[in-house]
């Protein structure tokens, strides 16, 4: 075995693991799986009023984010990374979230200023 070889196995082994051409498949049938059902709630769903709007918009939201999370996690490697480099990406994340949700809650309260 080279040596090449040897470093690439040690470095599987080193994350605990691996993403294997089965687990790449998995996860894009969850992302493909995810996005026919935001497609079939804007599609369907919110046109013949099954789903109100305001349900929609906050669903759309939950599984975008959730898409989000297995794209870092599995295709960006984020998931085998220390805990501290997966902190220092989250919980700005988790702040730029708060800070959108604020921005929309006062963005409606203008607004009703307004008129």
């Amino acid at each position: 075995m080279s040596s090449e070889t040897t470093e690439l196995h040690h470095d599987e082994h080193a994350h605990g693991d691996t993403m294997t051409k089965s687990k790449i498949i998995k996860i894009a049938v969850y992302l493909s799986l995810i996005t026919c059902v935001e497609f079939i709630i804007a599609l369907v769903l919110v046109p013949k009023e099954i789903v109100p709007m305001n349900w929609a918009n906050p669903l759309y939201i939950v599984l975008t984010l959730f898409k989000a999370y297995l794209i870092v996690a599995f295709f960006m490697h984020l998931k085998f990374e220390k805990k501290g480099l997966v902190f220092s990406i989250i919980v700005p994340i988790l702040f730029i979230i708060g800070l959108i949700l604020v921005l929309t809650n006062e963005s409606h309260h203008w607004i009703t200023l307004r008129h």
